[in-house]
Protein backbone atom coordinates (compact mmCIF):
# COMPACT_ATOMS: atom_id res chain seq x y z
CA UNK A 1 0.00 0.00 0.00
CA UNK A 2 1.25 3.47 -0.97
CA UNK A 3 0.09 6.82 0.40
CA UNK A 4 0.58 9.71 -2.02
CA UNK A 5 -0.04 13.06 -0.35
CA UNK A 6 -0.43 16.32 -2.24
CA UNK A 7 0.04 19.33 0.01
CA UNK A 8 -2.05 22.48 -0.22
CA UNK A 9 -4.69 24.58 1.48
CA UNK A 10 -8.43 23.93 1.17
CA UNK A 11 -10.70 26.64 -0.22
CA UNK A 12 -11.21 28.37 -3.57
CA UNK A 13 -9.04 31.35 -2.63
CA UNK A 14 -5.99 29.02 -2.58
CA UNK A 15 -6.88 26.73 -5.49
CA UNK A 16 -4.47 28.04 -8.11
CA UNK A 17 -1.68 29.32 -5.88
CA UNK A 18 1.92 28.15 -5.90
CA UNK A 19 1.50 26.68 -2.39
CA UNK A 20 -1.22 24.36 -3.77
CA UNK A 21 0.82 22.72 -6.50
CA UNK A 22 0.76 19.46 -4.47
CA UNK A 23 -3.06 19.45 -4.64
CA UNK A 24 -2.85 20.33 -8.34
CA UNK A 25 -0.52 17.39 -9.06
CA UNK A 26 -2.86 14.95 -7.30
CA UNK A 27 -5.90 16.39 -9.11
CA UNK A 28 -4.06 16.16 -12.44
CA UNK A 29 -3.25 12.49 -11.82
CA UNK A 30 -6.76 11.66 -10.63
CA UNK A 31 -8.36 13.32 -13.66
CA UNK A 32 -7.13 10.48 -15.83
CA UNK A 33 -8.40 7.75 -13.48
CA UNK A 34 -12.14 8.58 -13.49
CA UNK A 35 -12.46 7.98 -9.76
CA UNK A 36 -15.68 8.71 -7.91
CA UNK A 37 -16.01 11.43 -5.31
CA UNK A 38 -13.44 11.48 -2.53
CA UNK A 39 -13.92 9.82 0.80
CA UNK A 40 -13.45 12.08 3.82
CA UNK A 41 -11.22 10.48 6.44
CA UNK A 42 -8.82 11.84 9.08
CA UNK A 43 -9.33 15.47 8.00
CA UNK A 44 -8.45 14.61 4.40
CA UNK A 45 -9.96 13.88 1.02
CA UNK A 46 -8.78 10.42 -0.01
CA UNK A 47 -9.10 8.39 -3.19
CA UNK A 48 -8.28 4.67 -3.30
CA UNK A 49 -7.14 2.99 -6.50
CA UNK A 50 -4.49 0.72 -7.97
CA UNK A 51 -1.54 1.80 -10.05
CA UNK A 52 0.55 -0.87 -11.75
CA UNK A 53 -1.27 -3.43 -9.59
CA UNK A 54 -0.27 -1.71 -6.36
CA UNK A 55 -2.90 -0.35 -3.94
CA UNK A 56 -2.59 3.42 -3.66
CA UNK A 57 -4.32 6.07 -1.59
CA UNK A 58 -4.16 9.64 -2.85
CA UNK A 59 -4.61 12.17 -0.06
CA UNK A 60 -5.29 15.90 0.05
CA UNK A 61 -5.19 17.04 3.72
CA UNK A 62 -7.94 19.54 4.51
CA UNK A 63 -6.22 20.85 7.63
CA UNK A 64 -4.40 23.75 5.97
CA UNK A 65 -0.74 23.35 5.10
CA UNK A 66 0.79 23.91 8.54
CA UNK A 67 -1.16 21.00 10.06
CA UNK A 68 -0.83 18.44 7.24
CA UNK A 69 0.65 15.85 9.59
CA UNK A 70 -2.70 15.66 11.42
CA UNK A 71 -4.07 13.87 8.35
CA UNK A 72 -1.00 11.97 7.20
CA UNK A 73 -0.01 10.37 10.53
CA UNK A 74 -3.41 8.76 11.31
CA UNK A 75 -3.84 7.61 7.69
CA UNK A 76 -0.42 5.93 7.83
CA UNK A 77 -1.42 4.08 10.98
CA UNK A 78 -4.95 3.15 9.91
CA UNK A 79 -3.88 1.75 6.51
CA UNK A 80 -0.60 0.33 7.87
CA UNK A 81 1.50 2.21 5.30
CA UNK A 82 5.22 1.92 5.91
CA UNK A 83 7.32 5.09 5.88
CA UNK A 84 9.12 4.02 2.69
CA UNK A 85 5.72 3.93 0.92
CA UNK A 86 4.85 7.55 1.69
CA UNK A 87 5.27 10.09 -1.11
CA UNK A 88 4.63 13.76 -0.29
CA UNK A 89 4.23 16.18 -3.22
CA UNK A 90 4.81 19.84 -2.35
CA UNK A 91 5.89 23.26 -3.56
CA UNK A 92 9.59 24.12 -3.37
CA UNK A 93 10.78 27.74 -3.52
CA UNK A 94 14.46 26.75 -3.66
CA UNK A 95 14.01 25.23 -7.12
CA UNK A 96 13.26 27.12 -10.31
CA UNK A 97 9.71 26.99 -11.58
CA UNK A 98 8.88 23.73 -13.42
CA UNK A 99 11.89 21.83 -12.05
CA UNK A 100 11.20 18.79 -9.91
CA UNK A 101 13.32 16.76 -7.57
CA UNK A 102 12.75 13.41 -5.86
CA UNK A 103 14.40 13.15 -2.45
CA UNK A 104 14.22 11.02 0.64
CA UNK A 105 15.10 11.67 4.27
CA UNK A 106 15.65 15.43 4.05
CA UNK A 107 14.99 18.26 6.47
CA UNK A 108 11.90 20.43 6.10
CA UNK A 109 13.82 23.43 4.72
CA UNK A 110 11.32 25.81 6.29
CA UNK A 111 8.29 24.17 4.66
CA UNK A 112 5.63 24.05 7.37
CA UNK A 113 3.63 21.21 5.77
CA UNK A 114 6.73 19.00 5.68
CA UNK A 115 7.65 20.09 9.22
CA UNK A 116 4.20 19.05 10.47
CA UNK A 117 4.38 15.62 8.79
CA UNK A 118 7.94 14.92 9.98
CA UNK A 119 7.18 16.02 13.55
CA UNK A 120 4.07 13.85 13.86
CA UNK A 121 5.67 10.87 12.10
CA UNK A 122 8.80 11.22 14.23
CA UNK A 123 10.90 10.90 11.07
CA UNK A 124 11.71 12.59 7.79
CA UNK A 125 12.68 9.27 6.17
CA UNK A 126 10.01 9.34 3.46
CA UNK A 127 9.92 10.25 -0.23
CA UNK A 128 9.30 13.83 -1.29
CA UNK A 129 8.48 15.07 -4.75
CA UNK A 130 9.55 18.70 -4.63
CA UNK A 131 7.88 20.80 -7.34
CA UNK A 132 9.78 24.00 -8.07
CA UNK A 133 7.83 27.26 -7.88
CA UNK A 134 10.88 29.52 -7.67
CA UNK A 135 11.42 32.54 -5.47
CA UNK A 136 9.93 36.00 -5.91
CA UNK A 137 11.88 38.17 -8.37
CA UNK A 138 11.50 41.12 -6.02
CA UNK A 139 13.46 40.37 -2.81
CA UNK A 140 11.09 42.68 -0.88
CA UNK A 141 8.14 40.33 -1.49
CA UNK A 142 7.75 38.02 1.54
CA UNK A 143 7.98 34.33 0.61
CA UNK A 144 4.67 33.60 2.41
CA UNK A 145 2.88 36.14 0.21
CA UNK A 146 4.61 34.83 -2.92
CA UNK A 147 3.56 31.19 -2.44
CA UNK A 148 -0.02 32.24 -1.65
CA UNK A 149 -0.26 34.17 -4.94
CA UNK A 150 -1.59 32.60 -8.11
CA UNK A 151 0.75 31.52 -10.89
CA UNK A 152 1.50 34.05 -13.63
CA UNK A 153 -0.16 33.63 -17.03
CA UNK A 154 3.16 32.44 -18.47
CA UNK A 155 3.52 29.85 -15.68
CA UNK A 156 -0.05 28.62 -16.27
CA UNK A 157 0.87 27.67 -19.84
CA UNK A 158 3.78 25.58 -18.52
CA UNK A 159 1.80 23.89 -15.73
CA UNK A 160 0.17 21.01 -17.70
CA UNK A 161 3.46 19.52 -18.98
CA UNK A 162 5.07 20.11 -15.57
CA UNK A 163 2.21 18.35 -13.74
CA UNK A 164 2.35 15.54 -16.30
CA UNK A 165 6.06 15.13 -15.57
CA UNK A 166 5.28 15.03 -11.83
CA UNK A 167 2.75 12.22 -12.46
CA UNK A 168 5.33 10.32 -14.48
CA UNK A 169 7.79 10.72 -11.58
CA UNK A 170 5.24 9.26 -9.14
CA UNK A 171 4.68 6.24 -11.39
CA UNK A 172 8.43 5.79 -11.77
CA UNK A 173 8.83 5.71 -7.98
CA UNK A 174 6.14 3.01 -7.77
CA UNK A 175 7.54 0.92 -10.63
CA UNK A 176 11.30 1.53 -10.56
CA UNK A 177 11.95 2.51 -6.94
CA UNK A 178 13.11 5.82 -5.55
CA UNK A 179 16.77 5.51 -6.62
CA UNK A 180 16.07 4.85 -10.31
CA UNK A 181 13.29 7.43 -10.35
CA UNK A 182 15.64 10.02 -8.83
CA UNK A 183 18.27 9.30 -11.47
CA UNK A 184 15.67 9.58 -14.21
CA UNK A 185 13.88 12.77 -13.05
CA UNK A 186 16.23 14.88 -10.94
CA UNK A 187 17.73 17.62 -13.09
Amino acid sequence: MWLIVGLGNPGNQYSLTRHNIGFMAVDYYLKGLNLSTPKSQFKAEIYQTKIVNQPVIFCKPQTYMNLSGESVQPLMGFYKVSLDHLIVIHDEIDQPFAQLKIQKNRGHGGHNGIKSISNLMGSSDYIRLRLGVGRPENPNVPVADYVLNKFTQEEFTTLPPFLNKACDAVESILVDGVQKASTKFNS
